[in-house]
Order: structure tokens, then sequence, then C-alpha cells
């Protein structure tokens, strides 16, 4: 066994009405004012109200910046920075999908270290964190209040880069399932199977470790049994919960293996043509794992059996029955099943594959990839 290291740096609370700790929370980091991160739909539902009235419970005043976007900007961070800066606060908390949260932590780079947020791009290039981060997920996906990493669109490039630093971990992260019962049923789909593949690539990872496969098995079997039902009917209580708890357990994982191809390659999907993360994920993973097979020591029978439920022996598994039945989850799940269908052009596969090449999780995706490869499986995935 090679060797590793670990560690969870934060508090995590988890639980039906947790939101009302947030103030709590608030004042343990000296906050005095806080400024709430969030996105244009939660605000007209009255959700973020929601959040300002919990911290005005107990004294704390807040501003918000509601202008986040599907896919996030470098502009949206500069807008949002600024917004922080001529508040007054002095914590933020971070309130939405992983949009928001990776907005969140962009914006403490920046008002913590100043420059540009292009600045940062790669990793432990954050040199402090002033502005501590609360992190609150209304989404069960990301596994971004738990991960070291954000990642925004740079137009300039058509790219998106990714800030990778222990600092911007959240000081803490509220699980609170209550926040997820009005979740659009595409959303919570698309967020789902994104949760889906942080487990699976983190388990498949050539730098998986004891540590990340334990989160990654648990995830992958907490979100196979629970994402359906969930989405049929958000207000499921017992699949909510599921579905929050499988989203932190993926994220841990990935936050400590890395992920692989499909994420690699969904970033220039999302940079080029504004695809949901989750829906551009969805779409290339069965795809990958089909491509990744012939690496295969054993972890796709575990994988199979965790998502499918089903507890059947070694000698009746095949791969193929990992990417068929994920195929199958797509398509009852209401996922497009190519990229053709959400406007992905050919004439940017070229371009497109130079970008995933440049992402990290290539080297440690479990199948020796090449451009060529890339360019390969985009085709196979346009359908």
């Amino acid at each position: 066994m090679e060797s590793f290291s670990f560690s969870i740096p934060q508090n995590i609370v988890f639980g039906a009405g947790s939101l009302k700790r947030l103030p709590e929370l608030g004042k343990r980091i000296g906050g005095k004012k806080a400024y709430i991160i969030s996105g244009p739909h939660l605000n007209k539902i009255g959700m973020v109200d929601k959040c300002a009235d919990a911290l005005r419970s107990e004294g704390i005043e807040s501003e918000a910046f509601t202008e986040t976007e599907g896919n996030p900007c470098t502009d949206t961070v500069k807008k949002a920075a600024k917004g922080y800066m001529e508040s007054g606060a002095d914590f933020i908390v971070a309130f939405g999908g992983g949009s928001p949260l990776d907005v969140a932590k962009a914006v403490a780079v920046v008002v913590s270290n100043g420059g540009d947020i292009t600045e940062y791009e790669g990793v432990g290039k954050v040199k402090e964190i002033t502005a501590d981060i609360i992190a609150i997920p209304t989404t069960a996906g990301t596994g971004s209040e738990v991960t070291a990493f954000a990642v925004i669109t740079d137009h300039s490039r058509n790219y998106k880069l990714t800030v990778g630093s222990e600092h911007i971990i959240p000081k803490y992260a509220i699980l609170d399932p209550e926040l997820i019962y009005s979740v659009p049923e595409k959303t919570a789909a698309a967020c789902g199977v994104d949760a889906l593949v942080h487990a699976l690539e983190a388990y498949l990872s050539l730098a998986a470790s004891p540590f990340s496969d334990m989160f990654a098995i648990k995830a992958l079997e907490l979100i196979g049994k629970n994402i359906c039902p969930y989405v049929a009917d958000r207000s499921n209580v017992k699949a909510a919960e599921a579905m929050l708890l499988g989203s932190l357990f993926a994220g841990i994982a990935f936050s400590h293996a890395r992920l692989g191809n499909v994420h690699a390659m969904s970033h220039p999907v999302s940079a080029y043509f504004d695809v949901p993360h989750g829906v551009a994920n969805a779409i290339l993973l069965p795809t990958i794992v089909e491509f990744n097979a012939l690496s295969d020591e054993g972890k796709y029978y575990d994988i199979y059996r965790a998502v499918s439920g089903k507890n059947i022996d070694s000698k009746d598994f095949s791969s193929g029955m990992l990417s068929d039945f994920l195929s199958k989850l797509n398509e009852s799940l209401g996922i497009p099943a190519g990229l053709k269908t959400v406007g992905v052009s050919k004439d940017k596969f070229d371009v497109m594959a130079d970008d995933a090449m440049k992402s990290g999780n290539i080297l440690v995706n479990p199948r020796k990839t090449t451009k060529a490869d890339i360019l390969n499986l985009y085709s196979k995935a346009y359908i």
C-alpha cells in the first residue's frame, strides 16, 4: 500500500432545521456582518431572505449578492468582490449550489490577497484567507462545501480555471435537508448525477487511498439508492437527507483523490457552450466508463453493486453492465443522451480536447489518455 495523508479541517453541521445555527457559527468566527453570495433563483423564491432572517434573529446584519450565474465567470467574481469590500462585511455566507459556493471561495481569495482571480489559477498560490466562509449548499451535488477547489469560467479563453488551496475550504458547512426540498426536478437530477460522478471518479482515481475509497463507496451507495426517489419527489425526507450526505461524502472523496476524464472533458463543454456542469458530466459518464473499463481491476464490480443495489456474484458481472446501468439511469432522470442534444458542435472538439488535456484530472484517470482518445470520446458521446 502506498503512503497517503488526509485531513478534514472544518466543522460540519447536518440536520433538518440546522440553518438556524448560522448566526451561532457566525459569532464563533467573530463575524459582525455577513455578505451572502447566492443566485437569482434562490433570491426570487425568498430563500436568500430566509438566510438573512436567520442571521438577523441573533443581531447579525447582512448584504447579499445574488447575481451568480450557472457557470460563474471572472467578471462575476470581480463584481461580488467589489460588493464585499463596499459592504463592510467581515465574513461570507455561501448559499446555493456549486456556483455560489465557487464564487464565494474566489471572492475570499481576491479580497484577502488582492489582484484578479486569474492570478491564482492552479494549486498553492493562495497565501491566506481573511474572509471566513460558512457554506450552506441548497443542492445535493457539488460537494463544494468541503472541497479545496473553486472553478471559474474565463470567457477571454473560453476556459474553466481552477483555484486550489486548503485555505479556501469553508470554515463551517451547514447541511440542512429542508433547503433542498424545493430544488427543480432537472436541477436535482443533474446535481445528483454530478455527485455520483464525483464518487465514481474518486474511487477509480490513480490517487485514491483507503481513506478516499471509504467515503467514495458510501457516497455511491447513498446516491445510487436515493437519486431516483429524490428526483421523483424532492420533499421525500429520507431520500433528500441521503442525497445531501452522499454529496458531502463524494466531495470529501474527490478532495483527496481528484477526479478523471469526465471532469476534464466536461469543463470545456460548459465553457464553450454554457451547458450545466452536472448535465455535461452525466452525458459523458457512460462513454468514459466504457473507455476506462480496460483498466479495471475489480472496482467496477464494487461500483455496480453500490449504485444498483444488486448483490450479484462477481462471476456474473461484466464491465459493460456498469456503463449500461449509467446510461439507463440518465434516461430515467430525463438527462439528454448526447452532446449534440445540448447544443455542442463538432467544430470545437479540437480546442476542447486541448483544454481537457490541460486538466490535472487526466493524469489520475485510471486509463492513460491522449488527445486522440479525448477526440474519440467526444465523438462517441455526440450522438
